[in-house]
């Protein structure tokens, strides 16, 4: 779930939200259907500072012999991941967010059509992922933590991301010391949803008619 998102926010504005130091690479910004594999901005807590970096989209276990090697990972159950051998150490020590500005999801439609929604925060702001990250062979890669949905994302999906709030960033990030897993749960009244195209549906569609609004 959550295969799709958005990144619209200018990245210096991003990073004095979040009081973090940028990184030169952070990927350009619009952008209107981030993909698995791709790089993608994440702050981390280092020491006594925050850091905006850019990590790939895909979790890669540190057993792992190739970048490629088994299913990508591109989020992790909240329910499990605290138990799950790839996730175990990163849970505990490498949690991180993940901006976005929205996100995409597919609910069957007749005859087997994907018909996409758009999903975006009620209030207008930049929506925030927990997520945890992993070091591999000179990358660092990273998966969004999921929940079973909440009444946002009710009749479309059974699962969603955990969306953290501003005062949430210093617990997950472990600035605020310990008690992270009570923010692992689904949203509440935060999410708003409509019907875009079906040109979605294809990795390589880009730009800005992707998230205007159709009838359902």
């Amino acid at each position: 779930m959550c295969g799709r998102f958005t990144l619209s926010d200018p990245n210096d504005a991003m990073a004095a939200l979040f009081r973090a130091q940028p990184d030169n690479d952070l990927p350009p910004v619009p952008q209107y259907n981030v993909c698995p594999t791709q790089s993608v901005p994440v702050v981390t807590a280092q020491a006594a500072a925050r850091r905006m970096q850019a990590m790939r989209w895909g979790f890669v276990p540190s057993w792992a012999k190739r970048l490629t090697e088994g299913p990508l990972i591109i989020n992790a159950r909240a329910e499990t991941v605290a138990e799950k051998p790839a996730f175990r150490e990163a849970i505990r020590a490498r949690r991180c967010l993940l901006p976005v500005s929205g996100f995409y999801e597919w609910q069957a439609g007749p005859d087997g059509a994907r018909l996409p929604w758009y999903f975006t925060r009620r209030d207008g702001q930049p929506m925030v992922f927990a997520a945890l990250w992993q070091p591999w062979g000179g990358y660092n890669t990273v998966a969004m933590v999921t929940t079973a949905a909440g009444e946002g994302m009710a009749g479309v999906h059974d699962r969603e991301p955990v969306i953290l709030e501003p005062a949430d960033w210093p617990l997950w990030l472990g600035e605020a010391g310990h008690g992270a897993a009570r923010l692992m749960r689904a949203s509440q009244g935060v999410l708003h949803a409509h019907r875009v195209g079906v040109a979605v549906n294809s990795n390589r569609a880009a730009g800005p008619e992707l998230i205007v609004k159709i009838d359902a």
